[in-house]
């Protein structure tokens, strides 16, 4: 029997003796040969794929690349803008940091450009690339806490619209702990029972073996848990829905919200289809980001178990490759006219690119369904405004002075009153003492009345009392017109004499 090390292998397949035990050895595809072991040069998707997959791949990690800037746009936007410009949630939030952690998983290979094979045979891993270490961390922890957001997403519309409870910071707080701590356990337990190498592509994926237990099947039942929820969340919809079209109730007509003697739990028909016709219209973004994320990553976990399933077949299993491998002997190592035969060892082309794509546009949709144009004229506001409002310590004094003379006429409050400290006009002139004695005026500008939709009444502003002019006609009592005179002989009055002074010299 001749030595293996002897054994020349047929092109294009490589002797395993010729090479050490470095890199990750369970990534090797190597059949029997005589008394040799031959092994597929690495990578496999170089000879199961055409020469365009790395092209795909790359175009693909490129999305990805828009996918994250877009992410980013949005976390800064929660971060620096105003809420009323954002309305910003932490479950938006956390689902767009968790987008952005699968995102790196495929941007920093891009960046690095790492050598998937340790040598002529053997894939890179974990322990022998600190690329692919990162790499596939970032997408198992993004996978995780993209799964598990988009699950309690669901839940609490779910709480919200079919049980009428307010999810408040008891829910946020579980939330936190739920969604980045099993995330955090998710990634420990797949690098210590699985870990990650070059599967195909320039990403680094989990190895085969403890796959299922670790990863796979946890992310399919939170999955399948949300699909469930969030049905179940539709099916009350359309049955409220179908409640209302059968209310013919009168009282409700009118009413948009139960009355106080009621309940909440004991709300017409109507009534609860207007209340969750509300909800849905405020949550049919996330309820939309929610679809989309599941689909993609059942999607991608079905794909890529298959593929998984596929490779380890074909390494137990030789004469499945028999007809591919004779192919490649017959040809001379020439893979184009074998690709035909390669298809039914790995998942085709346009299914992997569509994967890949999906994956990358998550981030996208992202910015499509949680961004608002007020975020826009936000950042337009805060870069452009801004500096014009500091050009106004340059300005003349005479604007200086119109400036303090509008300020003089506008009201000021109560406490900025008594303190003097409301226009500088006050400073000037000396104050009441019995001013800070005296009830202030809060009433002294009038707000908007909103009539309530329910009420036949309406305020009327307080009525001024008029400044009138008090009189005294004499004609009313038994007094005379005019002070007494002095009549003379003919009876016309004469001037008036003093009383006091008749007697004077």
């Amino acid at each position: 029997m001749s030595n293996g090390t002897e054994v020349e292998c047929p092109k294009p397949f490589l002797n395993v003796a010729d090479f050490d035990n470095g890199g990750f050895i369970e990534g090797r595809v190597c059949q029997p040969y005589f008394d040799a072991t031959c092994c597929l040069p690495c990578p496999m998707t170089q000879w199961a794929y055409p020469d365009t997959f790395e092209t795909m791949s790359e175009a693909a990690n490129w999305v990805s690349v828009v996918s994250t800037v877009g992410c980013v746009f949005l976390l800064l936007s929660w971060a620096v803008l105003p809420v009323e410009k954002t309305f910003r949630h932490y479950l938006s939030i956390s689902l767009t940091t968790a987008v952005v952690f699968m995102n790196l998983g495929f941007v920093i290979p891009l960046a690095a450009q790492p050598e998937q094979c340790f040598d002529a045979i053997t894939p890179n891993s974990m322990k022998t690339s600190s690329v692919c270490a990162a790499s596939g961390m970032f997408i198992i922890l993004g996978g995780w806490a993209g799964v598990l957001w988009v699950f309690l997403r669901a839940l609490s519309l779910h709480l919200q619209i079919c049980w009428q409870l307010v999810v408040g910071r008891n829910f946020m707080w579980f939330a936190q702990v739920v969604g980045w701590g099993l995330p955090g356990v998710g990634v420990v337990l797949a690098f210590l029972l699985s870990g990650v190498s070059f599967r195909f592509g320039q990403t680094c994926h989990i190895n085969h073996k403890n796959s299922l237990a670790d990863l796979w099947i946890p992310l399919l039942v939170f999955s399948g848990l949300t699909i469930i929820i969030q049905f179940a969340t539709f099916g009350y919809c359309i049955k409220v829905y179908l409640a209302s079209l059968a209310d013919n109730s009168a009282s409700t007509e009118g009413s948009n919200m139960p009355s106080y003697t009621n309940s909440i739990r004991t709300m017409t028909p109507k009534q609860a289809y207007r209340r969750v016709r509300r909800v849905i219209a405020l949550q049919w973004r996330g309820i939309a980001i929610v679809l989309i994320i599941i689909a993609d990553v059942i999607f991608f976990s079905v794909v890529f178990v298959f593929q998984d399933n596929t490779v380890e077949a074909v390494k137990n299993d030789s004469s499945i490759a028999r007809p591919w491998a004779l192919c490649l002997l017959a040809n001379g190592g020439d893979k184009e006219p074998c690709l035909e035969l390669a298809s039914a060892l790995v998942v085709n082309m346009p299914t992997v690119g569509a994967v890949l794509f999906l994956l990358g546009m998550n981030g996208i949709w992202l910015c499509l369904l949680l961004g608002r144009w007020s975020m826009i004229t936000g950042w337009r506001d805060l870069l452009i405004s801004s500096p014009s409002r500091s050009k106004r310590e340059f300005v003349s004094v005479d604007a200086r002075l119109d400036d303090l003379k509008k300020d003089t006429l506008t009201p000021i409050s109560p406490a900025l009153a008594r303190s003097g400290m409301g226009s500088p006009t006050m400073h000037s002139h000396n104050q009441d003492p019995e001013s800070g004695r005296r009830t202030p005026d809060f009433f002294g500008q009038t707000q908007r009345y909103h009539t309530p939709a329910r009420s036949f009444s309406s305020p009327r502003p307080p009525q001024q009392p008029q400044q009138a002019t008090v009189t005294w006609d004499p004609t009313e009592t038994y007094a005379r017109g005019q002070s007494p005179g002095v009549y003379s002989q003919d009876g016309n009055p004469n001037n008036y004499v003093n009383p006091l002074g008749m007697n004077r010299l």
